[in-house]
């Protein structure tokens, strides 16, 4: 049986990423790097890596990481919603990582584990698990060309882990950063960059032929999408304590305006969301831990579920917040932003309940 509550190595796992997060990654750090020209708060995500282990949570001991699970990665990933800082975790952490690891590769797991590099899964961040899978890249006696566009973390990204098409069907490469040619996007959530990547006549090196690539690229995707609820939950979970925060501390008529029974509604119903919701991303971080043959159900009714969530929590926090929530220096617009980009990343929720219905043989 399932257990959806969190250990007390989780807990302590989230207090020192939570107080990490707190020192260095404010809010008001946050929202001055997103106009800055560096977007990506690397100094944060070597204290991340080096001091918290946290890039190689999912790998085995054998390879260098903490040999953990899919549980402790959705922890961090819980954390990272509720701060939304600018890392580079769920390109490299989660989706580069679990791709080579599904394909057996032994030789940059390692030094991902370590934060020597930095890797990112190059598929356009909305690709769904669950679908058949199109690359735009071919490959020709390990030399690929291609365009893939929207990578998550590309733009700081010391090796990228491509999907190609050859001559026998889809296979997994790795790719030196510095050559192919990324481009960075202007994208919604200032604090996941996207990027898109062209490739020309660049090497690569194989890592899994048409024999376990789509395995290794489903199980990524199938991956993050779940830990993806969790970032999710995390966002949804600051909206709700803000928001809650705030309606008890302004005043209007000479009362709190939390006080008001329509907003207690309003601050219910996100409440009772969260709940199902919180359920649903720890069923599926569970199941993703254990190999539990539901994996694919979990993740599709997490992700149907998470991203819808995240978005009202989100509206609702502005909303609820008065004019000083509509403003740039306030950073409730970020959470927005990450739940509205979130709702498309790795498939939408309207896309996830159209591939839970098959796995449940639910009649269209």
């Amino acid at each position: 049986m399932s257990d959806l509550l969190y250990s007390e190595v989780e807990e302590d796992l989230r207090a020192s990423v939570r107080d990490l997060f707190a020192d260095q990654a404010p809010a008001a750090a946050v929202l001055a790097r997103t106009e800055s020209d560096e977007p990506y708060d690397l100094k944060l995500w070597r204290t991340l890596v080096g001091e918290l282990g946290a890039a190689g949570l999912a790998v085995p001991e054998r390879l260098g990481g903490q040999g953990a699970s899919a549980r402790e990665v959705a922890v961090v990933m819980e954390e990272l919603g509720r701060a939304v800082v600018p890392v580079p975790f769920l390109g490299s952490a989660v989706l580069a990582t679990s791709a080579l690891l599904g394909a057996g590769e032994a030789e940059l797991l390692p030094r991902l584990a370590a934060g020597e590099l930095i890797g990112a899964l190059a598929v356009p961040l909305t690709t769904s698990p669950g679908t058949a899978f199109a690359s735009s890249v071919r490959a020709n006696d390990g030399v690929l060309n291609g365009r893939i566009s929207t990578v998550a973390d590309a733009a700081v990204a010391d090796v990228l882990v491509v999907p190609a098409s050859g001559p026998n069907g889809l296979e997994l490469y790795t790719v030196d950063g510095e050559a192919a040619v990324v481009t960075e996007v202007t994208p919604l959530d200032l604090t996941r960059r996207l990027a898109d990547v062209v490739l020309d006549d660049v090497p690569a090196r194989l890592v899994a032929g048409p024999d376990r690539a789509p395995a290794a690229l489903e199980g990524a995707l199938t991956f993050g999408a779940g830990m993806l609820a969790s970032e999710q939950l995390g966002v949804a979970q600051w909206c709700l304590d803000e928001t809650v925060s705030y309606v008890r501390q302004r005043y209007q008529f000479g009362r709190p305006v939390g006080s008001f029974q329509a907003l207690k509604h309003r601050l219910a119903d996100v409440y009772l969301e969260l709940v199902g919701a919180r359920a649903a991303a720890r069923y599926a971080a569970d199941t993703l831990a254990t190999g539990d043959p539901d994996v694919q159900i979990a993740v599709a009714v997490a992700q149907s579920s998470c991203a819808s969530v995240a978005v009202h929590a989100a509206e609702e926090a502005i909303q609820l917040h008065g004019g000083i929530g509509m403003t740039w220096e306030h950073p409730a617009h970020l959470y927005l932003k990450r739940a509205k980009s979130g709702e498309l990343a790795l498939g939408t929720p309207g896309r996830h309940r159209a591939h839970l219905a098959t796995l449940i043989d639910l009649a269209p």
